[in-house]
């Protein structure tokens, strides 16, 4: 095993767009294995746009990253020293870990990754996992979806939305994508089955939401945040429900963010709009997952990741996810 470890660190906290300044790739000697802590190799490190909420000082689900601490990922990898007997060497597991080469994991931040046959490391870590259990959990606790009502999603190509939206159709929905660019709304509806897809960049949502869907809209699972989620939540119908997954359009701004316009229709429609981490349905994980593969092994449900390689490239690929140039769950393959 190598004596060192290569490990991106985080030396100060970005002011709007993340520069290259803000993280440091470094050479570091490996870290030692401490009582009921394993080694992990890491194969695979998500990238989400929580990275860039974990580098700011502000009100979040956990605490965020120190400086000079290494920054933190979701990864998948393998355990290469233990001194957990419950994670014999070899072990595939994944959980938070850092964009590192190794790491020192403890449970229950890690656990082990059941890989059924069939399924590729990256599909059933990247698809499957985290990404699986929020699109599952949060659609269908929050937006409770009914046979023939209507959902709008944005970010409708990335990783969860493209699957929230699937999961609609399998449920009896009607399905809204909006997406940046002609190819990814053709993705959208050609491949993924959407019903109709709005490409924001060369289309007015407003008016495309008016003229797809003019008796309103009963859910909405928002990823994107502004001006979009206000075309939105403007156009839904009484006791409408929305998910807010996230608001990534607003991550780099660097500024406070300023509340939903449409309190009024919020309260004349009844509207339920529920904000969430997907910790908050841990218990359900396995549930997800489970159903997830079922479906992609019926045929009922596609995934796609881009996988980009090499650990040093992974403060490129992330500003990549904030301008909307990935194409699927985005992750660095790592080793």
């Amino acid at each position: 095993m190598a004596d060192n470890r290569k490990v991106w660190r985080l030396r100060k906290r970005p002011d709007g767009d993340i520069a290259d300044s803000d993280l440091e790739f470094v050479t570091e000697a490996m870290p030692v294995c401490g009582e009921g802590q394993v080694l992990i190799a890491v194969d695979y490190l998500s990238l989400d746009p929580t990275n860039r909420i974990w580098m700011s000082d502000m009100e979040q689900y956990m605490p965020p990253v120190g400086i000079d601490d290494p920054m933190r990922g979701g990864v998948a990898g393998r355990v290469v020293e233990s001194r957990n007997d419950s994670f014999p060497v070899g072990t595939v597991v994944s959980g938070l870990g850092e964009w590192a080469t190794h790491f020192l994991g403890i449970p229950p931040f890690v656990g082990a990754l059941p890989v059924p046959d069939g399924i590729p490391l990256e599909t059933m870590f990247g698809s499957f996992g985290g990404t699986a259990w929020t699109a599952y959990c949060g659609f269908l606790n929050i937006c409770d979806p009914k046979p023939g009502e209507v959902l709008v999603v944005s970010s409708a190509a990335g990783a969860v939305g493209s699957l929230v939206g699937q999961i609609a159709k399998i449920k009896g929905c009607t399905v809204i994508g909006i997406a940046g660019g002609a190819e990814k709304c053709r993705y959208v509806t050609e491949e993924l089955g959407f019903d109709h897809c709005i490409d924001y960049r060369s289309q007015d949502v407003g008016a495309e939401l008016d003229r797809l869907c003019p008796g309103g809209i009963d859910m909405n699972f928002e990823n994107v945040g502004g001006d979009i989620m206000e075309a939105v939540v403007s156009r839904m119908r009484h006791f409408g429900r929305m998910a807010l997954c996230g608001m990534i359009s607003t991550y780099n701004d660097g500024a406070p963010e300023t509340v939903p316009n449409s309190w009024t229709n919020i309260l004349m429609r009844r509207l339920k709009i529920q904000g969430f981490i997907v910790t908050d349905f841990a218990a359900q994980f396995a549930e997800a997952s489970q159903n997830m593969v079922g479906w992609w092994a019926e045929g009922k449900l596609k995934t796609r990741e881009d996988v980009r390689p090499g650990l040093e490239n992974a403060l490129t690929a992330l500003g990549d996810l904030y301008t909307g140039k990935n194409n699927g769950k985005l992750m660095i393959k790592v080793t």
